[in-house]
């Protein structure tokens, strides 16, 4: 069965990290590409970052400078550091993915025409 799980969110702290992790099973990560959302409660889901398989990467205003995404091709997944987290940051966060050799991941993030979504994980950021 092809699917992708997300895992890593919880509860933190204003100014605190958090690592998701977006693991396939039932196929290799390693020629897709991979897009990052959230979606918080009343709004429109948001695309944040996505990383190509040539490892190109892309990362919305809201969270450049502060979130980082990387490849692990022998755990099968890709992760995305959260650092200096912000209240606005609560959301439940989904990974995405399209198989092809995109150089760039931006024109599939905007598109969000995906192969296969998670079911997303809570981050909530709260003192």
């Amino acid at each position: 069965q092809v699917q992708l799980v997300e895992s890593g969110g919880g509860l933190v702290q204003p100014g605190g990290s958090l690592r998701l992790s977006c693991a396939a099973s039932g196929f290799s990560l390693e020629s897709y590409t991979i897009g990052w959302f959230r979606q918080a409660p009343g709004k429109e889901r948001e695309r944040i970052s996505c990383i190509s398989s040539g490892r190109a990467t892309y990362f919305e205003d809201s969270v450049k400078g502060r979130f980082s995404i990387s490849r692990d091709n022998a755990k099968n997944s890709v992760d995305l550091q959260m650092n200096s987290l912000k209240p606005e940051d609560t959301a439940v966060y989904y990974c995405a993915a399209k198989k092809g050799p995109y150089l760039s991941c931006t024109s599939v993030l905007r598109s969000q025409k995906y192969d296969t979504w998670g079911q997303g994980t809570q981050v909530t950021v709260s003192s």
